[in-house]
């Protein structure tokens, strides 16, 4: 909408829409709507709760439709609950209570929400929006960019390069290596976060099965307990306070950041060699890329992923400390703070786009490429004055730095300066043999 306060629900809308369903206010309504629902069955399947006998197939194709209709129109029922309740969680008793009223589960409602306190409900929703929204949206999103680096990587693997240290010319590389770099570190995180587990609790007002043990003394709680988060496909925590203690959040927002600082260091590299003209970018039909200059061509995907990331790494910087913190059993400051989700992975999202866009962009300007190297023959003494040393050429290092330090190199300086040297034939001839572009070491098979 034109009007919307947030880009992400404005301008951006159409490219973080994905994550809608796990994390807008609708995502999380039918989230709490599945535990509640999955717990009450969960209690009927029960042996030793006898005043909730097993529920018959009908009674559980009625539950299961509970959840597959709910729709947007069905969440504004929930939150119009909440204009009564003040309060959203028990909103969403009220109303699944209110679709059973006129059913054969009528007898059976107190069940619902039984023993559970706010958290139980909270922690177990977040921690499905969580694996849902990285493990289908954000992970492939990922995935799909490191692949193409990697591509291009491979591509462009024995493509001599300039390189830069502290801005100026140095030691040869590959355009490809230099991009698998980037690659193996994006990987490492990409690998951090699909073995990320995200854990969940059902254990009552303080997490001692307190109410349960009072009601049903006999049965095994910490084994329901348990069984019931495994099944919601989550990893049991047994031990919490009234909340789970969201240290697994707090672990994926640092990943996640840690992947985003790696990009954002991709991007202003990548940015870098636009600049240089080693990269040129692909022109796209109709695109203009300055309002007076109509030769431009400039770098934007990468400038706002830059703006993104970092935008998205105050956030999940602030979350992963915060996240970590509750006063005594608990307090709400984790419940707005975690309202947020959707709106710092939709940063994320919307940031890897725009890499992505900008890196299927790039070409090589082999041209330009070839140039810087031809220019920066001076990049031969490292290897000359390490020849020299392995032959015993005394103070190899400041002969070559009084040839070229300040000075204006060129090949026939470099090669007359070896023809100079007395050392053996074989070490001569093959530092004739040396270009820029050929002293590139092992980048190519690295």
């Amino acid at each position: 909408m034109i009007t919307s306060l947030s880009p992400l629900d404005g301008r951006y809308e159409s490219k973080v829409k994905d994550l809608n369903p796990y994390f807008s206010e609708y995502g999380l309504i039918k989230h709490r709507l599945i535990v509640e629902i999955s717990f009450f069955m969960t209690l009927s399947a029960e042996p030793g709760i006898k005043e909730l006998p097993p529920f018959t197939d009908k009674e559980m194709e009625i539950l299961e439709k509970l959840i597959k209709n709910f729709d947007e129109k069905e969440a504004e029922e929930v939150k119009n609950i909440e204009k009564v309740t003040n309060h959203d969680v028990k909103a969403v008793e009220y109303y699944i209570k209110k679709k059973l009223d006129k059913t054969s589960l009528k007898k059976h409602l107190e069940f619902i929400h039984f023993a559970c306190t706010s958290e139980d409900i909270n922690n177990l929703s977040y921690a499905l929006m969580l694996k849902g929204g990285i493990n289908d949206i954000l992970l492939p999103e990922m995935i799909e960019l490191n692949k193409k680096i990697t591509q291009l990587a491979k591509e462009w693997q024995k493509v001599p390069l300039l390189s830069l240290t502290h801005g100026q010319p140095a030691t040869p590389s590959t355009v490809g290596k230099e991009l698998k770099v980037f690659a193996k570190r994006l990987g490492r995180q990409i690998d951090h976060l699909e073995k990320q587990e995200f854990f969940g609790k059902l254990n009552g007002a303080t997490g001692n099965f307190n109410a349960h043990l009072v009601a049903y003394p006999k049965v095994k709680w910490l084994k329901l307990s348990k069984e019931f988060v495994q099944n919601l496909g989550l990893t049991h925590n047994p031990l919490t306070t009234q909340i789970e203690e969201h240290d697994f959040q707090s672990e994926i927002f640092d990943t996640v950041a840690r992947f985003n600082s790696i990009l954002l260091d991709f991007s202003r590299d990548i940015w870098m060699y636009i600049s240089r003209g080693v990269f040129k970018q692909k022109v796209v039909a109709g695109e203009v890329g300055s309002s007076t200059m109509p030769h431009k061509v400039n770098p934007i995907d990468f400038e706002n992923a830059e703006g993104n990331l970092a935008l998205a790494n105050a956030i999940l910087r602030h979350l992963s400390q915060k996240l970590l913190i509750s006063r005594m059993q608990r307090d709400l400051s984790d419940s707005t703070a975690q309202r947020n989700h959707g709106m710092v992975l939709g940063y994320c999202l919307l940031a890897y786009k725009s890499a992505l866009k900008g890196v299927n962009k790039l070409d090589l300007n082999t041209k330009v490429i070839q140039g810087e190297l031809d220019k920066n023959w001076s990049l031969l003494a490292e290897p000359i004055q390490t020849v020299m040393r392995k032959c015993g050429v005394p103070k190899a290092y400041e002969k070559l730095k009084e040839l070229t330090r300040g000075k204006e190199v060129t090949k026939e300086t470099v090669r007359k300066f070896i023809g100079s040297l007395k050392i053996p034939k074989e070490d001569k001839n093959m530092l004739l043999k040396l270009t820029p572009s050929t002293y590139i070491g092992m980048a190519d098979k690295l």
